[in-house]
């Protein structure tokens, strides 16, 4: 799993960054839990959260399938998509709480990167 495991590191210090951005927005608004009404913190969790909803996952999956003999290629097609599907993702929420291209597609790319890893994943036991 050498390739996946180079995404999720990747994705792992990209959430740390993450992380960080949360804190460094409570520690300006004095905001220990919550929001407390700002926008901004509120954005920021939300970002962090949303990568810790959806990237995990992705990130099993894709494992799952480079462990079980799935294409090197697509196993990094999936990764380096995934990246750019949250950097779009952070991009976009990051900036606005509305609709916003980043947003949209950070979203798209991400359920594409979960839906294909899925489908490879039974494509790939049925064919065994």
């Amino acid at each position: 799993m050498k390739y996946t495991a180079v995404y999720a590191s990747l994705f792992a210090l990209f959430y740390l960054g993450l992380a960080y951005n949360v804190i460094r927005h409570r520690y300006r608004s004095r905001v220990p839990i919550g929001d407390g009404g700002d926008e901004q913190l509120l954005r920021a969790i939300r970002v962090h959260a949303n990568a810790a909803e959806y990237a995990p996952l992705a990130l099993l999956l894709t494992g799952m399938y480079e462990l079980n003999g799935g294409y090197v290629l697509l196993v990094n097609i999936l990764g380096a998509v995934l990246i750019l599907a949250r950097v779009l993702h952070l991009w976009g929420l990051g900036r606005s709480s509305g609709r916003s291209k980043g947003r949209y597609y950070g979203t798209l790319l991400t359920w594409a990167t979960i839906m294909t890893a899925s489908v490879m994943n039974m494509i790939n036991m049925i064919s065994v």
